[in-house]
């Protein structure tokens, strides 16, 4: 494994999604998992009103989008997801870095590096 594995979560709001998916592909990221999520920050919420009476909504929406790369440098990851996401107003989102000790590409065994790349097409 000459790499290191890192995988990158965006905590993000939905509206930004297709930018960031399209920032992504630009800077070489192959994959990603993305999960609707509910949460919340310092936003802590805010009240609706139903039939007149104040509900707090404490839980937001959100996306939750899971990178994982070893040939992309993580800070250019970072560095786009940022340019993209940063409006500079509460909710804006957070990212979280976590190393990965390994993968475990199911389909054909490989593992580390060679699990979450790109397989090379094959000539015929």
């Amino acid at each position: 494994m000459g790499n290191k594995i890192t995988k990158i979560e965006i905590i993000m709001n939905s509206s930004k999604f297709e930018e960031l998916k399209e920032e992504m592909n630009k800077i070489g990221v192959t994959g990603m998992t993305v999960s609707n999520v509910m949460g919340c920050g310092l936003q802590k919420g805010h009240k609706e009103y139903y039939r007149g009476v104040a509900v707090e909504i404490n839980l937001l929406p959100k996306l939750k989008v899971e990178i994982v790369v070893c040939e992309v440098p993580v800070e250019a990851v970072i560095e786009s997801a940022t340019k993209i996401l940063r409006t500079g107003n509460i909710g804006d989102g957070k990212i979280f870095i976590y190393e990965v000790t390994d993968a475990l590409r199911i389909r054909t065994g490989e593992r580390g590096e060679a699990a979450i790349i790109d397989p090379k097409p094959v000539k015929k």
